[in-house]
């Protein structure tokens, strides 16, 4: 179960990232940029994490 919450998890951050990524080019705000690549980030890591965790059965 905890493999599915990080990966859904890792997949909004994902899609928020890239919006505020997107919201601050459209409007040159490189902070909002910056926010939202570093929530792209968070989400990867969360994906990646749920991924060793449905490798080793939860057990971690």
């Amino acid at each position: 179960m905890g493999e599915f919450k990080d990966k859904a998890k890792g997949v909004g951050n994902n899609i928020a990232g890239k919006a505020k990524d997107i919201a601050g080019d459209a409007t040159d705000n490189a902070s909002l940029q910056t926010e939202g690549k570093a929530q792209q980030a968070k989400g990867d890591a969360q994906k990646a994490s749920g991924s060793v965790k449905g490798a080793l059965g939860d057990k971690i």
